[in-house]
């Protein structure tokens, strides 16, 4: 069965960083594309950033433009993870983050609050 565990969620002041990891296991991981969405409280749920596989070891990585130069995916095949790297954060980006695979399967959420 497809698991996606979420990790790394926080409470973080503004300006300040946090890494996201999403665990996944039940699927091929390699060839699959993986995505971040959040969902803030009184908003649609939005893609944050995806990545994508292409021949070899290239990956084609894309954001929202809301953090687009802040947020940074990445993914390290061997250990079936994906990993949202988030600087600059700002009390806007306070939402549950949820990965996704292949566009079918989601984690359960990790809350993370950028406050004073």
């Amino acid at each position: 069965q497809v698991q996606l565990v979420e990790s790394g969620g926080g409470l973080v002041q503004p300006g300040g960083s946090l890494r996201l990891s999403c665990a996944a296991s039940g699927f091929t991981f390699s060839t699959s594309t993986m995505s971040w969405y959040r969902r803030a409280p009184g908003k649609e749920r939005e893609l944050v950033a995806q990545i994508t596989p292409g021949r070899g070891i290239i990956n084609y990585a894309d954001y929202a433009d809301t953090v687009k130069g802040r947020f940074t995916i990445s993914r390290d095949n061997a250990k079936n993870t994906v990993y949202l790297q988030m600087n600059s954060l700002k009390p806007e980006d306070t939402a549950v983050y949820y990965c996704n695979a292949r566009g079918l399967n989601w984690g359960q959420g990790t809350q993370v609050t950028v406050s004073s």
